[in-house]
C-alpha cells in the first residue's frame, strides 16, 4: 500500500491512548488533526521528534489543532514514554498494526542491510471535514514539527 495522498479521506480509527482510554478520529470532527507515525517509543530518531513537538505544543494548542502520535507500542510503553518526556499530547498504540497499514505507513525497511517490516516516519494533517489536507512523506526528527506549525 502507498501513502495516502492529500484529499484523500483519512482512514477511522479507534485505539487507546497512553493511559489506556479508547479515543478514534471521529472524536476529532471539526478539528484539525496532525498525525504522527513513529517507530518505536524511548529510541533517539522518536524520542528526538516527540520532544519537537512537546517544545512548541503551544503554538498547535493555540490553533486547536489535536496531535496524536502513532506508533505499534503498547498503551504501557506509551504511557512511560510520555511520562518521562512530559509529552502533553496523544500517543496510540497500535499494536495489531491496523492504523500503520491504513495509512500506508507499515512497509519494509532496511538497516545495516536487513530488511524488516516496519513503521515509516510520516505525518498527516487531516482537517475539519475529515480529509488529508498535507502529507509530510520524510520528515527530520528535531526540526518536524515547527515546520508542520510554519506550514498551518
Amino acid at each position: 500500500m502507498s501513502l495516502l495522498a492529500v484529499g484523500d479521506r483519512a482512514p477511522a480509527f479507534r485505539a487507546k491512548d497512553q493511559n489506556g482510554d479508547p479515543l478514534s478520529l471521529s472524536g476529532f470532527a471539526g478539528r484539525r488533526v496532525v498525525l504522527y507515525f513513529y517507530p518505536k517509543d524511548d529510541t533517539p530518531g522518536c524520542t528526538k521528534e516527540a520532544c519537537a513537538f512537546r517544545d512548541v505544543w503551544a503554538g498547535f494548542k493555540k490553533r486547536k489543532i489535536a496531535v496524536l502520535g502513532v506508533s505499534t507500542d503498547d498503551e504501557q510503553s506509551h504511557g512511560k514514554f510520555a511520562k518521562k518526556y512530559s509529552l502533553p499530547f496523544t500517543l496510540l498504540a497500535d499494536p495489531d498494526k491496523k492504523i500503520v497499514r491504513d495509512y500506508g505507513v507499515w512497509a519494509e525497511k532496511s538497516m545495516y542491510g536487513r530488511k524488516y517490516m516496519g513503521t515509516l516516519r510520516v505525518t498527516y494533517l487531516i482537517d475539519e471535514k475529515g480529509r488529508i489536507a498535507a502529507v509530510w512523506p520524510k520528515v527530520k526528527p528535531e526540526s518536524h514539527a515547527e515546520e508542520i506549525l510554519k506550514n498551518l
